[in-house]
């Protein structure tokens, strides 16, 4: 009898993503899986149920869960959603076990098996399973496209016979993965890009795309980057000079975009408001860390808060601002990753926990936090001694993403003017792709 993989819909109302999709439905089938997917858990991602049953899915409900030997979700699986598991199950999500720690301890006494999808090693082996490139290389391209809407003018150089509308300038702080992907889509809108990182070698990457490198690029830059490709600790008198090179050229600036994010810890705070303030009334700032408290002073979580004049906006879940196409990236990391847990001529689920993708990304099994990070244990292998270094040695990450290379160095900050009131709405988050 074929073990039974199930797709919920998310249970949290802010996540439009699905765990699957149908080419990726057909793909578990042909491992050996009966797929059930609950009735509606596509519908924010352009998916309806109709489109699963044809790729060989059946239409269930959240009770299914309960005889799934495979799960597969966006988010961390609520206490309630747990109860409902099977002691054994293997549970695939983004499971954000930083901070969480309780949580993580809840899926070890529900008795499954969790894997979490941001601890994919970066090998060449797993690039197909990296969720955190997927999903931050999306939630770059939105960032600039959230900064078009809320910015009240062009964004190209237009010369027509009433006069030239001169181009936009757009900053971006932070080259990672959702940082290039931010330069290329500025630039494809014919704006005027210029961006900054700690990292020497991703000067040559923005220059390929057509934008403008800024950085102090002194002895201590040159030597700014690790055999391993992270961001080194930088001087305070290196910080103070960069920091004093970033505030001029942002009071030029029209949209910055900062992608700055330490897994498990407060965001690095790049931009204050006495930079900031300096920009012409109607500029736009979006910060795609203000999840974990963001890296611009004044950002505020799921809002849009205009303070000195400046739009600063705080989305959450960017990525999921475009649903459809961000849940087809994730189904694909996921099933790569499942492919891996199967025996191909039993087509049964067969963990090797001596396989480096499984040692780096299980969190729980057999009733224990087994993850080093957070057993309080040693680590056993390399790969769980990087993973679980991440959140150690990473001194900034893009917008919830392993770094290309390495992370963008946080920037000394400059003294904050006084605070004033700031006019807010909330943003409702949106939840599929038109609605952008």
């Amino acid at each position: 009898m074929a073990q039974t993989l199930f797709i919920p819909k998310e249970a949290d109302a802010s996540e439009p993503r699905v765990g699957g999709s149908a080419e990726t439905v057909k793909k578990l089938i042909s491992l050996g899986f009966s797929v059930i997917v609950e009735s509606g858990a596509g519908v924010l991602s352009r998916i309806p149920d109709r489109e699963f049953e044809s790729a060989g899915a059946s239409i269930g409900k959240a009770a299914d869960a309960k005889s799934a030997d495979i799960v597969l979700k966006v988010r961390r699986p609520s206490s309630t959603e747990l109860k409902s598991y099977k002691k054994g199950a293997v549970v695939i999500a983004m499971l954000d076990p930083y901070g969480n720690e309780t949580a993580i301890k809840e899926l070890a006494d529900a008795g499954v098996t969790a894997f979490t999808m941001e601890f994919m090693p970066r090998i060449t082996r797993a690039q197909v399973m990296d969720v955190l490139s997927s999903q931050a290389n999306l939630a770059g391209y939105q960032a600039v496209v959230d900064a078009a809407e809320e910015y009240d003018r062009a964004l190209p150089m237009m010369m027509t016979a009433a006069g030239t509308v001169p181009a936009a300038k757009v900053f971006i702080m932070g080259v990672g993965v959702a940082g290039l992907q931010a330069i290329a889509t500025a630039r494809r809108l014919g704006a005027v890009v210029t961006a900054t990182d700690v990292r020497p070698a991703v000067k040559e990457q923005v220059a390929s795309l057509g934008a403008k490198f800024l950085a102090v690029e002194d002895e201590e830059f040159k030597a700014a980057e690790t055999a391993g490709g992270y961001a080194k600790e930088m001087s305070k008198e290196y910080q103070a000079k960069q920091a004093a090179l970033v505030a001029e050229h942002i009071a030029k600036q029209d949209i910055i975009i900062t992608t700055a994010l330490i897994p498990g810890r407060p965001a690095p705070r790049l931009v204050t408001r006495e930079m900031y303030s300096r920009m012409r009334p109607g500029s736009v700032i979006i910060d795609l860390a203000v999840e974990r408290g963001g890296n611009v002073e004044g950002a505020v979580a799921g809002k849009i808060v205009e303070v000195d004049g400046v739009k600063i906006v705080g989305h959450l879940n960017v990525a999921g601002r475009i649903a459809a196409t961000a849940s087809q990236l994730y189904a694909k990391n996921l099933v790569a990753f499942v492919e891996t847990l199967v025996d191909k001529e039993a087509k049964v689920i067969k963990v090797n926990f001596d396989d480096e993708l499984v040692k780096a990304t299980v969190l729980t099994h057999d009733g224990k936090v087994v993850h080093p990070a957070f057993a309080g244990g040693a680590a056993t292998s390399s790969v769980q001694t990087a993973a679980a270094k991440k959140v150690t040695t990473v001194k900034a990450t893009t917008a919830k993403e392993a770094p290309a290379k390495a992370p963008v160095k946080k920037a000394a900050s400059a003294k904050a003017a006084a605070p004033k009131k700031a006019v807010t709405k909330t943003v409702a988050p949106k939840t599929s792709e038109g609605e952008a």
